[in-house]
């Protein structure tokens, strides 16, 4: 399976913004982007501001895919889904992503970062109604109940990633840290999405 295998960070500083790829880091002073918010490489701070109407919507499309951490081809398949569904295309296509597994592992805070919700996706920690589920990619659905494997409750990556979570901020995700389970209410929609993006612009260069 293809994966990006270089530094993370500089992704973020690629597109100028956190992206939260690295978890706790990004919640502190050693995250990169708050001393070095320009492009990596020697020539970041001296690259021209003006960036074609083209060069726009490619950005917005590497933000999106970078921050749910997915390639091209996958993408571009959640993008074709989504233009066959009913309603407003970008739309469609946040609400896709936020059905994915590793996303909602995420959302409920048991992974402090999205890759490290497909690490122990992988490593079969989480089981899905009553069901072991090993494939970041599955997409849930409304009423599936999330839960941490019995013999995985004592992990210490899980434990640590709930301390940040006080309680459910998403109203369509319950969970209950007693038992390390939660559940996925409903598809949220997409101005419930904490998605700093443009989806629309993601849209237009599909089109073309």
């Amino acid at each position: 399976m293809a994966r990006h295998t270089e530094s993370v960070c500089k992704l973020c500083r690629r597109e100028r913004q956190k992206l939260f790829l690295k978890g706790q880091k990004c919640y502190t002073e050693k995250c990169p982007i708050e001393n070095k918010n320009y492009p990596p490489g020697q020539h970041g701070l001296s690259r021209r501001t003006k960036v074609s109407e083209y060069g726009i919507q490619l950005r917005e499309k590497q933000k999106i895919k970078r921050m749910y951490g997915i390639l091209e081809a996958q993408f571009r398949n959640y993008f074709k889904k989504a233009n066959k569904q009913k309603g407003i295309t970008g739309e469609n296509l946040v609400r896709l992503l936020e059905c994915r597994f590793d996303n909602v592992v995420y959302r409920l805070g048991f992974a402090s970062s999205r890759n490290q919700a497909r690490q122990l996706i992988r490593h079969r920690h989480f089981i899905v109604n009553d069901r072991l589920v090993n494939i970041p990619s599955y997409l849930i659905s409304e009423g599936d109940i999330i839960k941490v494997k019995e013999k995985s409750k004592k992990l210490d990556a899980i434990h640590n990633s709930l301390k940040r979570v006080k309680e459910s901020t998403y109203n369509w995700l319950t969970i209950d840290k007693a038992s390390l389970s939660g559940t996925f209410i409903q598809v949220p929609e997409r101005a419930d999405v904490p998605l700093n993006a443009n989806e629309q612009l993601v849209v237009e260069l599909y089109s073309k």
